[in-house]
């Protein structure tokens, strides 16, 4: 196949991934304005908090089996059922381990979390995670079968149940308890969150239904020298996964523990920096959507001659898109934070930390590209490790003394820190002719548009604010439009 060919292909393939993958997750950010204004701050707390748990727990339950079986099936001489039935058989061995294990200590992990009474928020997390690890691998099977339809079918499908059930829960059987005998006989509104947790279940048990061709196609075979090399090659994924995770999820873990507060008042301030978090979507969809289409592009330009410059050209150029959404959010924060309840918005100090810290991670991942192309893959695995040691060291650090603002601070600080270790380094071993003086000034400048905002702009009429905020970005994007036609003329 054509180089050209094979880039329309991954290109087609990747426009669909992402599609399920932003689609499904802007819908479910679009709960959180129902979240935020029929919950407590406390009540969203569990929420935030029992959700970052689960992303650690994933990580434990697949440990690197989803990469191993790409990997292998490509790698081990051997067929891809063989592959496919191998890990499907260690993946279900280990999880019904790891659930009924959670399940039969689910009093004292709820005693442990600071749920003593609500044990069955384990149980339901459990499960959870369960049927999200037994769809991993057919997901994956589907992905290397290249049925990005069907894929991407099944993924909306349970974001469409999950989201379907909650408003079900949370909105009409409140209403139709009353009316309806056959609602009002098991309708509990004292779960209250519980239900959050419920329709997800549900949506997961659909899911692994929707994935019974792919899992009739496990064959009552498993390889034990396979399996055995595969773990070797797995396990150090999960020190990854795990770091990755720490760097995403652990601000809002430790938040509860290390606030110097009561317990009811840490629980709110975890909800309220929750559903603070959520503000900085655009960013994260942004990034997302900028991740599935360049990786491949990235990948299949390798051994061009042009491959450098092409790198740091999408570098630049996500940077000035990403300029642009912080500038955009922030300067209409007064617009976008109706996008969460009024009790919560008490914690928009974080939101322009929170939306650059995104921005870092965007280009952790352009940057990132030097050590998958030179094979130097265990470099990244210790830059992410020490990210999570930042993360780790600056949430104990801070939040004491600063509270949720804190852990933003060390959010924003873990992935610099990627960033520049990054950068350093992989020039030592792939060098990118990054234009870091360029990408700085538009950083810096757009910090500045909105410094200049908080200072001056906040203090005009409102609807001449809005005229000098339009124009702002306007002039802007011209001083980018000619720098960048001063440097291709030149």
């Amino acid at each position: 196949m054509r180089t050209q060919d094979l880039i329309k292909k991954l290109a087609g393939l990747t426009a669909i991934y992402g599609l399920s993958s932003i689609i499904g997750r802007l819908l479910n950010y679009l709960l959180t304005p129902l979240l935020t204004r029929v919950f407590t701050q406390g009540e969203y707390g569990i929420i935030t908090e029992l959700y970052s748990y689960s992303g650690f727990l994933l990580v434990l339950f697949v440990y690197g089996m989803e990469t191993a079986f790409f990997w292998y099936v490509k790698s081990s001489g051997k067929t891809a059922e063989q592959v496919y039935s191998t890990v499907m058989w260690s993946i279900i061995g280990t999880t019904a381990l790891l659930v009924g294990l959670t399940v039969g200590f689910a009093p004292t992990i709820a005693g442990w979390i600071n749920y003593p009474n609500n044990a069955e928020y384990v149980v339901w997390f459990a499960f959870i995670v369960g049927l999200d690890t037994l769809s991993a691998i057919p997901f994956a099977l589907l992905r290397y079968q290249e049925r990005a339809w069907r894929f991407a079918l099944i993924r909306l499908t349970n974001i469409g149940v999950n989201i379907g059930l909650v408003l079900f829960f949370l909105l009409l059987c409140p209403v139709w308890a009353d009316k309806y005998s056959f609602i009002g006989a098991w309708y509990v509104p004292q779960l209250g969150v519980g239900y959050v947790f419920i329709a997800n279940l549900i949506a997961g048990a659909v899911t692994l239904l929707l994935l019974l061709p792919q899992l009739l196609q496990i064959k009552l075979q498993f390889d034990a020298a396979l399996w055995r090399q595969m773990l070797v090659y797995a396990l150090p994924l999960v020190v990854v996964g795990f770091a990755g995770i720490v760097n995403e999820m652990l601000d809002r873990v430790m938040l509860k523990y290390l606030l110097p507060y009561d317990a009811a008042t840490n629980q709110a301030m975890l909800g309220v920096y929750g559903a603070c978090y959520k503000l900085s979507i655009l960013m994260s969809l942004f990034t997302q959507a900028y991740r599935f289409a360049a990786e491949p592009l990235f990948f299949a330009q390798a051994e061009r001659q042009h491959a450098p410059y092409l790198y740091a050209q999408s570098m630049k150029f996500f940077v000035i898109a990403g300029v642009v959404i912080f500038m955009g959010v922030m300067l209409f924060l007064d617009i976008f934070q109706h996008f969460i309840g009024k009790d919560f918005r008490v914690g928009l100090p974080v939101v322009p930390y929170l939306l650059m810290a995104n921005l870092f991670l965007g280009i952790y991942y352009n940057l990132s590209i030097w050590y998958k192309l030179s094979g130097k893959t265990h470099i990244g695995a210790y830059i992410s490790v020490a990210g999570a040691f930042i993360t780790i060291a600056l949430n104990l650090l801070l939040v004491p003394q600063f509270g949720y603002l804190g852990a933003a601070w060390a959010t924003l600080a873990c992935y610099m820190a990627m960033c520049v270790l990054s950068y350093y380094i992989g020039g030592r071993y792939f060098p990118i002719p990054y234009n870091t003086s360029i990408i700085t000034a538009y950083i810096v400048a757009a910090v500045l548009v909105v410094v200049a905002d908080d200072l001056w702009l906040t203090h005009l009429p409102y609807m001449l604010a809005g005229v000098m905020r339009i124009l702002l970005i306007t002039l802007f994007l011209v001083v980018i439009y000619l720098t960048e036609k001063r440097h291709v003329t030149a």
